[in-house]
């Protein structure tokens, strides 16, 4: 395994998977860790866990040969999230095909044994002895063994990885099958983020053979198997008859997207599917809420940023114009403009459900007489800035409104739609040929992924802000969360970003359909949890 400083793992980009999954946010999608919290077990599996959330209904143990069809609008663009970003794929994928060691509780926000049934920590935080579950097949029949597992964890820090998420085990320097049920994993020093990051795609275990062909076959230990992909419309999950745990209530599930919330809503209202797994047009919502249709509204971690390019020679270089573009921004305004007043004003990149959560809306309140005074200031009245976003629902809404915001102070604004994924992928992600875009953050505590490096699309990570991820995750708890309060302070002073809402978890869905997140702080869309009630 590769060892490196904590300083790389956690300043190490996260997937543009975060950036895609804006669009997915009230699936249950969320979730590479990059600042987790970490109790020591101590052998009995339990590690402490952050954030709240909620569940309406739950799990049932098999029993139906019924299919559920859940509707959503961004499309994997592969199946193999090892080397392709977008949030999509774990939340089709994770919990549901892959499984990892450990995986979070949604009701409690704690980490729950997974396909481990318990863990322990050294004293140093060092070493983690992890005992696996017996029994457990993939579903092309071979058993899950310790060695697949340190084959999977191994296998993130290889070539065969690389989207940059799979930089938070950089922080592991070997990984041991004691035995078949005892993997052994120790780290080059201690982390914070370490356990969490586990629950996350770089965490999902794989069959050692069976990794020849992720990107069009996916071969894992979960309630179901992948059975066909046809692109662009459906893709269909089915029971696996093997499953190691209680059985998933629906044999079949069929994941539809859709080009554009109209058509999703459409397909709601006249019975093509069952649930909406993230509402893309909240002003909608009144066309469900006289029928028979279950709505549920929870919170999820996707902060919707509007990144600034801070590279030498761009205009937002300069912290004065970054300044001004925050206090040119009615967030209120924008947020009942562009998301029907649905979601949370939070200021930072911390949403309400981390420990280290701070209200940070009033550091740059609405001023465009300050905003003015610091365009000038800057010189730069007239300044033309290109606002690239992509083609998804909240970021093409909220790109007008911070067009005319902008305009309004004295700056000229282009927008650009980009293709998503592909073109602004490559555009504002890779080749960072923009000054503004608009996308959503939808990972847990991945302020230090986003904004702790230079060479990110973010363009930030200062040595000073590396320093306090680094001190973070390598301290106390109590550590962490005040180095983190501090590193969120940092950010937002300095303009790194504006942070324009949280986006909230809506989601439609006929009124029997039980186990739908309340709230969304995983990567996955749990569909094990469905049944009807």
């Amino acid at each position: 395994m590769r060892t490196s400083t904590t300083t790389r793992s956690l300043v190490a980009a996260v997937a543009a998977t975060a950036l895609l999954a804006g669009c997915n946010a009230g699936a249950g999608t969320s979730g590479s860790a990059g600042d987790g919290s970490e109790e020591g077990s101590g052998g009995g599996g339990s590690e402490e866990g952050d954030g709240d959330a909620g569940q309406t209904g739950g799990s049932a143990s098999g029993g139906s040969d019924e299919t559920v069809r859940v509707g959503l609008v961004a499309e994997p663009a592969s199946l193999d999230f090892t080397t392709t970003d977008g949030a999509a794929i774990p939340q089709l994928l994770l919990d549901n095909v892959y499984e990892t060691l450990v995986t979070v509780d949604v009701e409690t926000g704690e980490i729950v044994p997974a396909l481990a049934t318990d863990w322990e920590v050294s004293e140093d935080r060092l070493t983690y002895t992890f005992t696996l579950e017996e029994g457990v097949t993939f579903s092309d029949g071979s058993e899950f063994t310790a060695e697949d597992a340190a084959f999977s964890l191994e296998r993130v820090s290889s070539d065969a990885w690389t989207i940059s998420l799979a930089a938070q085990l950089d922080v592991v320097e070997s990984v041991e099958a004691v035995d078949d049920t005892t993997l052994e994993v120790t780290l080059a020093q201690p982390s914070n983020s370490f356990l969490y990051a586990l629950t996350t795609r770089v965490g999902a275990m794989f069959d050692t053979e069976g990794v020849d062909d992720l990107a069009d076959e996916a071969i894992g230990t979960g309630p179901y198997t992948f059975e066909s992909w046809d692109r662009g419309s459906m893709v269909t999950l089915e029971r696996n008859p093997d499953y190691h745990g209680d059985a998933p209530y629906f044999a079949t599930v069929e994941m539809r997207y859709f080009q554009d919330a109209n058509a999703l809503n459409n397909a709601m209202l006249t019975d093509a599917i069952d649930v909406v797994g993230t509402v893309q047009a909240p002003e909608s919502l009144a066309e469900f809420e006289e029928g028979d249709f279950q709505i549920v509204e929870g919170t999820t971690n996707g902060e919707v940023v509007l990144s600034m390019n801070q590279q030498e020679g761009n205009p937002l270089a300069d912290p004065a114009l970054r300044e001004a573009v925050r206090h040119a921004i009615d967030h209120q305004s924008l947020l009942d403009t562009c998301w029907a007043g649905r979601g949370e004003l939070i200021g930072s990149m911390v949403p309400p459900t981390d420990p280290w959560y701070e209200d940070r809306t009033g550091d740059f309140p609405f001023d465009p007489a300050r905003a003015e005074e610091l365009i000038a200031e800057a010189g730069a009245e007239g300044t033309e800035l290109r606002l690239r976003i992509p083609t998804l629902p909240y970021a093409v809404s909220c790109g007008t409104v911070v067009e005319s915001m902008l305009e309004d102070v004295g700056l000229e604004v282009t927008i650009d739609e980009l293709e998503f994924p592909a073109a602004w992928l490559e555009t504002v992600f890779t080749n960072k040929d923009f000054d503004m875009s608009i996308v959503a953050h939808v990972e847990p505590r991945d302020m230090a992924n986003v904004f702790g490096s230079p060479d990110y699309y973010t363009t930030y990570g200062t040595e000073e802000i590396q320093t306090l991820f680094e001190e973070a995750d390598t301290g106390t708890e109590e550590e962490q969360v005040t180095k983190l309060q501090e590193a969120a302070a940092l950010i937002s002073e300095e303009a790194a970003a504006d942070f324009l809402f949280l986006l909230p978890n809506l989601m439609v869905a006929d009124p029997d359909i039980t186990g739908l997140p309340t709230n969304a702080i995983k990567e996955s869309f749990d569909l094990g949890d469905l049944a009807r009630g």
